[in-house]
Order: C-alpha cells, then structure tokens, then sequence
C-alpha cells in the first residue's frame, strides 16, 4: 500500500526556528531586564488627565508610535542592526550616541541606559556579548543603550531586520500596555482590544522607518517630553519613569 513521504524538516528551517525563538526571548516580558519598571511618561499622562480611557490611550499610543518610534528607534534600530552585520564600528557608536542625544528628559535617558546596563549583564552572563579586540571584553560601545544591545542580540540570533523592527515595536506596545492595566487602570480584555487595532500600525511604522532617510530621523513628541520631565516630580507614581 502506498504510504505519505515524510517530510523532513531542513537546517535552513531549524535556522528559521531558532532565530525566532531568539527574537521571543529577547522581547519576553519574562526578561529580567526591568523594563517593567518604566512607563517612558505614560504614568504622567494618566495624572494629568490627558489619558483616560481605552479611546485616548490608543490616540496616545498612535501618537507616539507615529512620531516616535517610527522617527527614531526604528529607523536606528535598522541602521544599528546592519552596523552589528558589516561590523561597522563607527556606525554603531555614532547611532548609540545618535539615540542617546534624543532622550529629552533625564528619565528617558536613565531608562535607556539602565536597560542597556541590564541586557549587556544579561548577555555577560550568558557568554552572548560581541567579541572585541584583543584585550577588549565586548565590541559594544561603552555605555550602550538599550537599542544598540537590543540591536546585537537580535543580529548574533540571526534575526533578520524587519522581524528585529516588528519585534522591538511589539514589545513596546506590550509594555505600554501592562502600564496602562497597572496604573489608569485598563482591563485586560480592552487592552487586547487595543493590541487588535495598532497591530496595523506597527506594521506600517516598520514599512516606513525602513525607507526613511537620515536627514529624515527625530521625534516630534513635546508631549511625551513635557509629561516625562513632569513625572521626575509627581508625587505618587509606580514607575520610574
């Protein structure tokens, strides 16, 4: 009797697997990088008033997505992932300070530079950081941010760019979100109600930060910037940032 051939999955596909299996570790909550602990101003707008709901958290998220993360950590996210590729040292200092330089408030910044401190401990300790020169411990920069070590692992896993975007994007919004069920507060289903309508969004951001040129590159987000620098004084809040 005539059997079914057996299909045998190839290298090139366990490739595939292990490269996205890396990208899930790298954007799992269960990271324990603390990013938990930052909610990049959202807590502050929620103080203020200029986030109530589901409806004015997705027009929030939407805002800064647009004007933010598609102006500035996705397109660098790119640059930097192809910097990691072609080992461009130049490249990945001058986009690790490029970033740095556009952290408005001083809690943006110590976010950034917390979570790369803690991602490269991380990597340390799992024998994953770059190989650097001789008597060098890493290839990072000194000081990396969190994008540029981000940037690393999703290379060193042989993740391709655009899943390195969509995967950065994601764990965002995921983020934003756990802010949001903490602290507004945001049940979890209308949160997944949100999920449903920016995943559209996220895709189209990472459609255009991967065709923006560089003098096209910066955030227009005095929103976000003024509630970030509030929150350095508000009394009662659950973040750091």
């Amino acid at each position: 009797m005539p059997t079914e051939a057996v299909m045998v999955p190839s290298t090139a596909d366990h490739g595939e697997d292990m490269a996205l299996l890396g990208l899930l570790q790298l954007v799992s909550p269960a990271l324990p990088i603390g990013a938990f602990a930052f909610s990049q101003g959202l807590e502050s707008a929620f103080e203020l008033g200029w986030v109530t709901d589901e409806a004015t958290l997705g027009e929030w998220l939407e805002g800064v997505l647009e004007d933010g993360l598609t102006r500035c950590e996705l397109p660098a996210l790119a640059r930097l992932h192809a910097a990691w590729a072609n080992g461009n040292d130049v490249a990945l200092a001058e986009w690790d300070v490029w970033l740095a330089a556009n952290r408005e408030t001083a809690e943006l910044a110590a976010e950034d530079s917390r979570l790369g401190a803690s991602l490269t401990r991380l990597l340390e300790s799992l024998e994953l950081l770059p190989p650097g020169p001789s008597r060098e411990p890493s290839a990072l920069p000194a000081g990396a941010g969190y994008v540029t070590v981000f940037a690393w692992m999703a290379h060193a896993r042989g993740v391709p760019v655009r899943q390195t975007l969509l995967g950065f994007a994601w764990a965002w919004l995921e983020n934003q979100l756990a802010v949001a069920c903490k602290a507004l507060p945001l049940g979890h289903t209308a949160a997944q109600r949100l999920v449903e309508r920016l995943r559209p969004a996220l895709v189209a951001a990472v459609d255009e930060a991967l065709v923006l040129e560089d003098d096209a590159l910066g955030p227009a987000l005095p929103g976000l910037a003024l509630a970030s620098a509030l929150h350095e004084t508000q009394y009662s809040r659950l973040f750091r940032s």
